[in-house]
């Protein structure tokens, strides 16, 4: 409220890009966006319901995949309605409220899925390196309260933002390189020295997603020294394998978010072309290969899948007939 407040005096819209170049184009563009928004709402749905349904995965290691799926749901919906407004409809002007509310909403929730990889990190440090403490730590009473951290985490994050954008004020009318509101690439158009509120914009990314990363590797570092100290190949092969889920759901976030960020700060010669892919990577790629990956690497998930599939294939049958009578 602190934002919309100081900026309802002020020029009110921004125009949104999609894809540079390829706007006759935009319809035909929007058939494998839209396939991609598809299998992430589907797939993020599908591993939160199978979470929650099957007894069995009601365990540290699923309850923290079933937030990185709530919080890439979140994320896939925060951005849906502008992106697929641009390319079916040529809907390119939002409000400047609009554009500061999904710029909060976006910016919260990738900061929120960089706290989840970490407490999934921990996670899996816990698991190979101290074993036979990991059920008496990670207890359900303990991941409520991680939960908890993480929420508050991101409430002062927002807070701190709502602070830091109470004397920015900016110029309207102006042509974003996204089909979404992206803090670096809004902060352009604003009255004051953007410079500033780039570098304050890195300072937030570095503090809550660099620390984050650090973090990770550190965990990272920890399991690989206690892996390489096991006796056998086969338990080393076995004890890596249960990071490699992780590994990959922390690659696709932070390489594309990092780079994206860079660019937008760093090389301001950079093709809008090479912008908006590199945007469009950072939003959809995590919430579409995520529950990919987990229901292709983890057996687990998998059979619960299955047998969720073959459970629901054995009502229909047994509905049609009570429909009969």
């Amino acid at each position: 409220m602190v934002i919309l407040n100081n900026t309802t005096s002020f020029s009110s819209n921004f125009l949104l890009t999609a894809f540079p170049g390829l706007e006759t184009a935009h319809v035909w563009v929007s058939i494998p966006v839209f396939c991609l928004y598809t299998i992430a709402f589907l797939g993020n749905s599908i591993i939160l319901l199978v979470t929650i349904v099957e007894q069995r995965l009601h365990k540290p290691m699923y309850y923290f995949l079933s937030m990185l799926s709530v919080v890439d749901l979140c994320l896939t919906i925060s951005t849906l309605p502008t992106v697929l407004g641009v390319l079916w409809f040529h809907a390119r002007e939002i409000s400047f409220k609009a554009c500061i509310i999904q710029m909060s909403f976006l910016h919260a929730f990738s900061f929120l899925e960089s706290s989840v990889l970490v407490a999934m990190a921990f996670d899996r440090f816990m698991a190979i390196c101290n074993p036979l403490k990991y059920v008496t730590v990670l207890t359900d009473f303990m991941i409520m309260v991680i939960g908890l951290v993480i929420c508050l985490r991101q409430v002062i994050f927002v807070f701190f933002m709502s602070l830091a954008s109470k004397s920015v004020s900016f110029r309207g009318g102006q042509e974003l390189s996204h089909p979404f509101c992206y803090h670096p690439d809004v902060i352009k158009y604003s009255y004051s020295n953007p410079w500033i509120s780039s570098f304050l914009g890195m300072f937030f990314l570095l503090y809550l997603s660099g620390t984050d990363l650090l973090f990770i590797l550190f965990s990272y570092a920890m399991i690989l020294h206690t892996v390489l100290s096991a006796v056998t190949p086969k338990k080393q092969q076995k004890a890596l394998s249960t990071c490699v889920c992780h590994l990959c759901a922390v690659t696709v976030f932070y390489v594309p978010m990092i780079s994206l960020s860079i660019v937008h700060r760093l090389l301001n010669s950079t093709s809008p072309v090479v912008c908006s892919i590199l945007a469009n990577i950072y939003l959809l790629l995590p919430p579409v290969l995520n529950p990919i990956i987990y229901s292709w690497k983890t057996k687990t998930i998998r059979q619960a899948m299955l047998q969720l599939l073959r459970s629901k294939s054995l009502w229909g049958p047994h509905v049609r007939s009570l429909r009969d009578r």
